[in-house]
């Protein structure tokens, strides 16, 4: 189960690195790409009419602002990843600072290549306040407007690792509490099987309890082979009952008859492992051995409204038996797997009458997936 937890974790993160650098590159290369032709439309060609407009050296400083606009923000967007983890306001707060760092490199980078490229001038000659300013505040706005989209960005990913980790977590909280309530039920139903087989050998009737005990190995084989996931098929939970039904019917021979009576678009809903056969063994338990006379077991599954209505009948003692046992084990086990399989309430109730006893399951159709099969 850790190896497992640990595997799923590793995978969620690879995804949104993935997912997070496509992003990334791709709003970088568009938004950078895109700020080049605002400023040629806008700056340059309103200009390129001019005798003494210097068009080489306008793209050429062009080129220049833009290369280090990129590499700046991309800076800016290592940091803030480093600092996403950080509480929300000194996330906003470092930020922010940083891009006020980064605008005013931006602006010399800026004005000093336009003052060289442009005019031929020494980068550090003949800057005013004024003209330094004006070119700030552009700079500077450049660099806080790729800070919110990073941060945006960046935050909204970080909560959404958090969502899938809490929604995985619910995940493996589910399925140990599933295998929690199967544990429940193999040595229950070990008990009650293997003291069968103790009576028989008491009785000398070594054949039988030697058949027994070959079926119950039988069963206990293909439980584990195909049901070691949590989750099964209705189909595969009714192979697991025929198995079940033949260790009983060495018991009870001709006493116990069974019918199964299931309509096909039921057999590939999802349902827990072990989910029929303590529900049929409670039947047999109160239902038939309780009996002098044949006793009868109809098992039958239905889809309705989308949900699998599945009736477990008996003709046992029905009213006499229903203070004295009430739901047992299997019954109330099977609810809580239902509830915690479905995360939501299912339905599950036990009517008694003097012709017997019925088992009432409402659970919402849902089909294994393939690889959980």
């Amino acid at each position: 189960m850790q190896q497992i937890e640990e595997k799923n974790t590793l995978e969620l993160g690879e995804q949104a690195f993935v997912k997070q650098s496509f992003q990334f590159w791709s709003l970088q290369f568009s938004g950078w790409i895109g700020y080049a032709l605002v400023v040629f439309i806008a700056i340059i060609r309103p200009q390129l009419d001019h005798p003494a407009f210097n068009l080489s050296g306008q793209m050429l400083n062009l080129a220049i602002e833009v290369i280090s606009g990129f590499a700046l923000s991309y800076l800016q967007w290592l940091f803030i990843r480093k600092i996403v983890h950080l509480p929300l306001k000194k996330t906003l707060f470092l930020s922010f600072c940083s891009a006020g760092v980064l605008g005013i490199v931006f602006n010399v980078i800026k004005l000093a290549s336009y003052k060289t490229v442009v005019y031929n001038q020494a980068w550090y000659e003949q800057w005013s306040m004024l003209e330094f300013g004006g070119w700030f505040l552009f700079s500077l706005s450049t660099m806080f407007i790729w800070t919110a989209i990073f941060f945006i960005m960046l935050y909204n990913l970080k909560l959404q690792k958090e969502h899938e980790m809490l929604l995985l977590a619910q995940t493996f909280a589910k399925d140990a509490q599933l295998q929690m309530l199967r544990y429940q039920l193999n040595p229950h139903f070990l008990f009650n099987t293997m003291n069968a087989i103790s009576t028989l050998i008491y009785k000398k009737d070594n054949d039988v309890a030697a058949e027994m005990l070959d079926k119950l190995c039988a069963f206990f084989r293909y439980s584990l082979d195909e049901n070691s996931l949590q989750k099964s098929t209705l189909k595969k939970e009714l192979n697991l009952l025929d198995l079940y039904l033949s260790i009983e019917k060495v018991r009870f021979g001709e006493r116990l008859s069974v019918t199964i009576d299931v309509a096909p678009d039921t057999l590939l809903a999802e349902v827990p492992t072990l989910f029929l056969q303590p529900i049929v063994e409670n039947a047999i338990k109160y239902g038939v051995e309780t009996r002098k006379e044949k006793g009868h077991i109809l098992v039958s599954a239905r889809l309705e409204k989308q949900n699998v209505i599945i009736l477990v009948e008996d003709n046992g003692q029905g009213e006499s038996v229903k203070s004295n046992h009430g739901f047992g084990i299997g019954l109330k086990n099977t609810r809580e797997r239902l509830t915690t399989l479905f995360s939501q309430e299912c339905e599950l109730n036990i009517e008694n009458s003097t012709e017997g006893t019925q088992v009432y399951i409402s659970f919402p159709f849902s089909q294994l997936h393939k690889n959980e099969s």
